[in-house]
């Protein structure tokens, strides 16, 4: 045997151990379907490349330890060339928009400006394939996709934290939970980033038994799995940095009511604290007043509307507490630097470069 042929078959060796897994740790699985279960993940414009690679490695990583193609996956996106996702790398894609078999799991992966990314041809087609009574998913902002289509009325969905205000505003038959993902029937959502993992991890155990899921995760080192019962954000003191209970508990009451504001008098009696005191403990930990805290919160959350809906600059300063526009636009200039109309002039402005 030449020298080179012998350097052949060390790389040959080496990527079957790397393909296969040692058989002490290849899960047997029962009743093994004749053929792998397809998903098609549709790959919106700047989609999120973490919730994309988290879901479709949980899948390989299936195969692999089953030792056998439980599933196999497409990827999909409007004109079937290619996509890129927000990071830049671009990916060849293996369909148009085109008719899919009624077994088929559809997967949208949203990412950064998901309303610009969600066409009429996209919405036209899910809306079709829903007729057919697809399973269809939504990775990261992409339930914003399927409640434009219409597909998530009358359902629990979830969506990315910072999208959340804007969804709520915008799809009010929709039932918008926190949840790291949720599973409604036909229609499932994540929140994104590692939440695909969980999403995945659940559908594995689902179709082949919790013993598969739990190797999966054990091979992506992730130690701890969430359900549908987790929500997706830090805790307020973990968040702020702080473990205040009082300060942790008005905060949480600030967040729950930016539309209609509560007085620091009244949030700082519902923890039964003076108003000095609750003033005192805000400058100790945060370094500014309950004021100016609970204004940034709601400025936030006016942005958010503002990159992220429709909305009219009013109806968006009403949403975040602010009954007088003049004086919406003059705090949001004192902390943003821009006005509420220039903000989203801008914005509108790089969307369509």
């Amino acid at each position: 045997m030449t020298h080179r042929h012998k350097k052949n078959d060390k790389k040959r060796h080496l990527v079957a151990t790397l393909t296969k897994p040692p058989k002490h740790i290849v899960v047997e699985i029962e009743n093994a379907p004749d053929k792998p279960r397809r998903f098609v993940f549709v790959l919106l414009d700047q989609f999120t490349l973490l919730c994309f690679a988290a879901a479709v490695e949980s899948l390989r990583i299936a195969n692999r330890m089953a030792g056998k193609e439980l599933y196999s996956w497409a990827l999909a996106g409007e004109g079937g060339d290619t996509v890129s996702c927000s990071a830049g790398a671009s990916f060849h894609l293996d369909l148009d928009l085109e008719e899919l078999n009624r077994d088929d799991t559809i997967m949208i992966c949203g990412g950064i400006d998901v309303q610009h990314a969600t066409t009429k041809r996209v919405l036209s087609w899910l809306r079709r394939e829903a007729r057919k009574g697809l399973v269809i998913g939504g990775l990261c902002t992409a339930a914003y996709t399927l409640a434009k289509a219409g597909l998530l009325d009358g359902k629990r969905a979830t969506i990315h934290w910072e999208n959340q205000d804007s969804f709520t505003e915008e799809f009010t038959e929709v039932e918008l939970t926190k949840s790291v993902f949720i599973v409604d029937k036909n229609r499932i959502t994540t929140a994104g980033g590692t939440a695909s993992i969980d999403l995945m991890l659940k559908i594995i155990a689902d179709d082949h038994g919790e013993e598969l899921a739990n190797a999966v995760a054990d091979q992506l080192i992730y130690s701890s799995i969430r359900t549908d019962q987790d929500t997706q954000r830090l805790s307020v003191p973990t968040r702020i940095g702080v473990r205040h209970p009082k300060l942790s508990q008005v905060i949480q009451m600030m967040e729950q009511n930016l539309e209609d504001p509560i007085s620091p008098s009244i949030l700082a009696s519902d923890v039964g604290m003076s108003t000095r005191q609750l003033e005192r403990l805000f400058r100790r930990y945060l370094n500014r007043s309950p004021k100016r805290y609970y204004m940034e919160l709601r400025l936030q959350k006016a942005r958010n509307l503002l990159m992220q809906t429709d909305m009219s600059v009013i109806n968006v300063a009403l949403a975040c507490g602010f009954t007088s526009p003049s004086h919406f636009s003059k705090c949001y200039r004192a902390h943003y630097d821009t006005t509420p109309y220039r903000e989203r002039g801008s914005h509108a402005a790089r969307l369509s470069v």
